[in-house]
Formats: structure tokens, C-alpha cells, sequence
């Protein structure tokens, strides 16, 4: 499955992608769009599950088939979320397939139910808190190599718009200072080789029973939507196990992707590799003291 996000300061930026999306025959159900609610549309839960199906559909050319529900998130606010993916990408309890969620909001009924954050995975808590901080997100999940890469190119433009690229294929290395694993990456993480390359990189590590491992990003010098997926799934991978990732010394485009799309307050990112390896110090003796 290859994943690709797009992160949005601009709702209407967001809405316009899903347009294009659609337009570049990216399948509906392929296609997630969440964004945190315009206080002025923050009425009652049923007023709302009634009519937005209709005006997210007219507003990002989705059909009115699509399952689109308001929610209530802890600590986030109203989320719209349009989508067949939506109710699994925010972690949401009782809420059966996109369709179920749409039924139950347009019929009145109570909608789905967000789980207790602590109950709540690493990625479930990685886009809310995305949302949280004022984003709006379009996710585009697929099988198909073709469709992601359409997905990508206009998700790269659109979203992200970090201009220049690099030819340099991705290269990995890693290596071991104390117990933390420094997996150094370099050139392009991008929909083809070089996400699947990291994806398989990190399994690797986490599968040897790796848990400390910082990702230095210096010599990276170009990511695309896909590569913004893949740094997720890394993410979201070492924590299921029991671990942490860290970022260390993201090159300027990167630095400037996640100043952009304020990803910088969901990763942890280090300046240097020393600041890394003494920040896992830190996380043990906090949690010894806890």
C-alpha cells in the first residue's frame, strides 16, 4: 500500500486538491480529506451530519455517495472528515465502514465515536495532531504504483510547494553509537525506490529489536508527498513496537517541508547527532522517574 500526504494551511487549498485529484481519475475511495471545522459551522452534531455530505461534495467535487461526518476530537475541536478511510485514519470506535459513518450522522444518530487518546495509535495520534495544529490533510492510499504516482504530483504541487530537485537515488547506511542506531539517508525520498527503501530499512531495524534510532536527514535533498508518508509510517513503526525515532539535522528543504506544514511540532528533530543520542538518554531517566 503506498501512502501519500498532503498537508494544507489553506482549507480551500486542500479542497481544490481533492478537486484535481478526482479530476486525474484518483479514485474517491482512495482519496481522505479532514480538516478542523470553521467555528462558524460548529452547530449542533446532527445539523451538521445532515448537510455537510452535500456541501464537502459540491465543495471538492466528491459524489454525494462519499461518507462525510463531523466529530468531536479531545483536545482538537470539530474535524469534518470526508472519506471511506477517514473513521480508521482518526481512530474512531463503532464506526463500521465510511458508509456507516455517513448513515448514522445524515439519520440523526449519535456517529462514531473518537477512542480514548491513550488507547489511540501512534499514527491515529499523528494526524490529530496535525489537526490540532490548524492543518487541513489529504490522504491518498492505494495499491496501484499509477495512481500514486498521479496522487503525488499533485499533492507535490499543491500542497507542498517545495520547488528543485535532486538526481541523486536514496542511499542508506547505518550504524551504532552506544545503543542508539544512526540510519543516515541521503538523496531522494520519493513514490518508487526510495520510500520503499526506507520502508524496508526500518522494518529491518525494528524486527533486530532496535529501539533508539535517529534518522539523520542532512544530506536528503529532495522529499515528496510519498516521502512525507513514508517518514510517517517510520514514525508510527518504531513507536508500535516500543520504540523512538528521531530526526536529526533535516537539510533546508526539508527543514523548510516541515516548517510549512508545521510537521516540526509532531516529529521529534535534533540539530545534531550528540543532541539525538543524549535526548534518548533523557527519555529513559524520565521515564525511570515516572
Amino acid at each position: 500500500m503506498e501512502t501519500a500526504i498532503g498537508v494544507f494551511s489553506s482549507r480551500e487549498r486542500a479542497e481544490e486538491t481533492v478537486r484535481q485529484l478526482i479530476a486525474g481519475q484518483v479514485p474517491e475511495e482512495a482519496i481522505v480529506f479532514l480538516s478542523r471545522a470553521q467555528p462558524e459551522a460548529a452547530t449542533s452534531g446532527r445539523q451538521v451530519g445532515a448537510t455537510v455530505g452535500g456541501f464537502m461534495g459540491m465543495a471538492t467535487g466528491m459524489s454525494a455517495g462519499v461518507a462525510a461526518a463531523t466529530l468531536m476530537l479531545t483536545g482538537v475541536g470539530t474535524i469534518f472528515a470526508l472519506g471511506f478511510g477517514a473513521a480508521a485514519l482518526l481512530g474512531l470506535a463503532g464506526a463500521g465502514t465510511g458508509a456507516a459513518v455517513g448513515r448514522s450522522l445524515a439519520e440523526g444518530g449519535d456517529g462514531p465515536r473518537p477512542t480514548p487518546d491513550e488507547k489511540c495509535s501512534d499514527d491515529v495520534l499523528f494526524f490529530r495532531e496535525v489537526l490540532r495544529e490548524g492543518r487541513s490533510l489529504v490522504v491518498v492510499r492505494t495499491e496501484s504504483k499509477e495512481t500514486a504516482s498521479t496522487a503525488c504530483a499533485i499533492l507535490d504541487r499543491l500542497g507542498l510547494s517545495i520547488e528543485g530537485k535532486t538526481p541523486v537515488k536514496m542511499r542508506t547506511e547505518t550504524r551504532q553509537v552506544e545503543d542508539v542506531t544512526i540510519l543516515d539517508v541521503s538523496g531522494r525520498i520519493t513514490l518508487g525506490e526510495g520510500n520503499v527503501m526506507l520502508r524496508e530499512v526500518v522494518r529491518q531495524l525494528v524486527e533486530a529489536g532496535h529501539k533508539k534510532i535517529a534518522m539523520n536527514l542532512h544530506d536528503v535533498g529532495y522529499m515528496d508527498s510519498s516521502g512525507v508518508g513514508e517518514l510517517v509510517k517510520a514514525y508510527t513503526t518504531v513507536r508500535n513496537q516500543g520504540g523512538q525515532l528521531t530526526l536529526v539535522n533535516p537539510s533546508k528543504r526539508v527543514q523548510d517541508l516541515l516548517q510549512m506544514t508545521k510537521l516540526y511540532a509532531v516529529f521529534t528533530i535534533e540539530a545534531d547527532e550528540a543532541s539525538a543520542i543524549q535526548s534518548f538518554g533523557s527519555m529513559r531517566e524520565s521515564k525511570a522517574v515516572a
